[in-house]
């Protein structure tokens, strides 16, 4: 069959480019045989081709990604390596306690393990355990702080609330009204994170990077077909998030979300001393669809809002360039002792999302498995469920695999165009619903 859509990312993502380059890995060649096929070189890909060659030492393991590590969604996101689970359909952020319970270890089973790979690589991407603010500015907002305080105490997770007048000595901007600070969160530079990952795989991983598959056939035996040649495999892992439906599997369940982020030039000794505050910090907003930000260790400001709908996971330059706008509007709000700072970079990347925030995890058919649909959390959430996919291969089980065997998967989407048009509507009315959290 035919593979319906390829990537197609903007070209000027701040983390990938700010980052130290890498020599990318050759494109696939000839025809290659293989034990495993790994579709995908994000997170979730990484992990599982790690983990894989690591349960099975004598066997080989091909990770396949069609662009250039770092270049898609894994180095283009926020960078918030999440411990806590937050369910947005709860009353109080946090619903079931046994679920969240089991949710906690998921994500905690993502974390630790970055962690234990950054500091045995020594991989430079900028990794703190630091912690993340969840701010508010509308009643709305604040009504959202006191409800996941509620569910915390339930949990028992440590956090602390910070009154407006006390915000500015964290992060130096005095335009939030309270926020919620939890410190299990660790912060990343995404890309270089994966850029690290990348070029310590195990030695009988091999990487083909900007090796697109254009036709696939199922079987006995996995053909994966690309512009240089074919790789054979006896078995293949989907780790390409809502790309897995354009290779004939859980066909409408998932929508490319796309959201936008600008990153400044480094703030000068003056401009942070201006700012003040702490020089590293995370503050993701109280409304869903509000503006995320961050202050990186060399200086600059992440500011990331708005959001847009492409069935085909394909990024669009007018949409960047109308989150640009957005951006600069929500930095000259939060920020206006910064007023003649610029953005270098502004760009795209797809969240892969489903309608009742369901992943899929398994097997798909015979000798095709995957791990996709992380729902906005991809660098813990990605990286668990690699890891645990592997371990589920291997002959494992227990709680956390269990419980994501157990998930009903994502559900099935309107069809198009009444899907673009509602998704699309929604997204809007979010946003401006947002009000000031924008």
């Amino acid at each position: 069959m035919k593979v319906t859509s390829l990537p197609a990312d903007d070209a000027k993502p701040g983390w990938f480019l700010t980052s130290a380059p890498r020599a990318p890995k050759p494109a696939a060649a000839g025809e290659i045989h293989t034990r495993w096929a790994v579709i995908g070189a994000g997170l979730t890909g990484l992990s599982a081709a790690r983990r894989l060659a690591e349960r099975f030492p004598d066997e080989d393991v091909a990770l396949i990604e069609a662009q250039e590590v770092g270049f898609g969604p894994a180095g283009r996101n926020a960078g918030f390596a999440i411990d806590l689970p937050h369910d947005i359909g709860a009353d109080d952020y946090i619903g079931d306690i046994d679920v969240a319970r089991t949710v906690l270890k998921l994500n905690l089973v993502g974390q630790q393990s970055l962690k234990d790979l950054v500091a045995a690589h020594g991989i430079d991407c900028q990794m703190r355990a630091s912690g993340k603010y969840q701010a508010a500015i509308e009643d709305r907002g604040v009504a959202v702080l006191d409800a996941y305080r509620r569910g915390l105490d339930k949990l028992g997770q440590p956090y602390e609330m910070i009154e407006g007048a006390d915000l500015p000595a964290h992060i130096g901007t005095a335009y939030y009204r309270k926020a919620l600070f939890t410190p299990g969160t660790a912060l990343v530079q995404p890309a270089a994170l994966v850029k690290g990952l990348a070029d310590t795989l195990p030695a009988n991983v091999a990487l083909y990077e900007k090796t697109p598959i254009t036709h696939v056939e199922y079987g006995d035996k996995i053909v994966l077909t690309h512009p240089g040649g074919r790789i054979v495999a006896d078995r293949l892992i989907l780790a390409n998030n809502a790309f897995a439906q354009h290779f004939g599997f859980l066909r409408g369940t998932m929508l490319p979300i796309f959201t936008y982020g600008s990153l400044t030039r480094p703030l000068t000794p003056e401009e942070q001393a201006r700012l003040g505050g702490k020089d590293f910090w995370g503050l993701i907003p109280a409304d869903p669809s509000g503006t995320t930000l961050r202050r990186t260790a060399d200086q600059r400001i992440l500011v990331r809002n708005s959001f847009a709908f492409d069935a085909h996971g394909q990024a669009h330059a007018r949409h960047v360039k109308h989150a640009r706008r957005r951006h600069r509007r929500s930095f000259e709000r939060r920020f206006p002792m910064l007023p003649d700072v610029p953005f270098e970079y502004s760009w795209g990347g797809a969240l892969a999302m489903s309608a009742n925030h369901e992943s899929f995890f398994g097997q798909l058919s015979p000798n095709v498995f995957a791990a996709v649909g992380c729902n906005g959390l991809g660098i813990t959430r990605g990286t668990a469920t690699g890891l645990l996919l592997a371990d589920w291969l291997a002959g494992d089980r227990g709680e956390v695999i269990d419980f994501l065997l157990a998930s009903p998967g994502p559900n099935r989407n309107p069809p198009r165009p009444f899907l673009d048009l509602g998704v699309n509507a929604t997204l809007a009315w979010a946003q401006f619903q947002a009000g000031r959290e924008a």
